[in-house]
């Protein structure tokens, strides 16, 4: 069997209780192959101004490889920081990372259609 799930843990703090492989697997499939990478500031900020031109650290990078292989960068540090803003619990917010990061990887872009499925996969995953 070929793996199509990874989880990394670069930073020293603990992860988030959440369904991780199942989300994964609602929203792009169970083929589709995904490593997730939980990183610090200083990658994060590295990662964002090699790709995006912003020199500041963020909270989620997502990185199609080809049509069935992503992957996607959370910074807890700074999803941490991000929650109240957004005005959700910080776990409930790296879900919501985690569902916006996997729908960039199905291709979608900001907007309504991408806030409605947002909405939806967070109403079923009980986030």
């Amino acid at each position: 069997m070929v793996q199509n799930f990874a989880l990394e843990n670069t930073t020293k703090g603990k992860l988030p209780s959440l369904p991780f492989l199942r989300m994964k697997e609602r929203i792009l499939g169970k083929s589709y192959e995904l490593s997730i990478v939980f990183i610090g500031d200083k990658r994060s900020r590295d990662l964002n101004k090699r790709y995006r031109g912003k020199d500041r650290p963020t909270n989620i990078l997502s990185f199609p490889l080809s049509a069935n292989e992503g992957e996607i960068f959370i910074n807890l540090r700074q999803a941490k920081k991000d929650a109240p803003e957004f005005k959700k619990r910080y776990n409930t917010f790296v879900g919501f990372l985690f569902i916006h990061g996997l729908l960039h990887l199905k291709g979608l872009g900001h907007g309504r259609k991408m806030e409605q499925e947002e909405e939806r996969f967070m109403r079923a995953f009980k986030l």
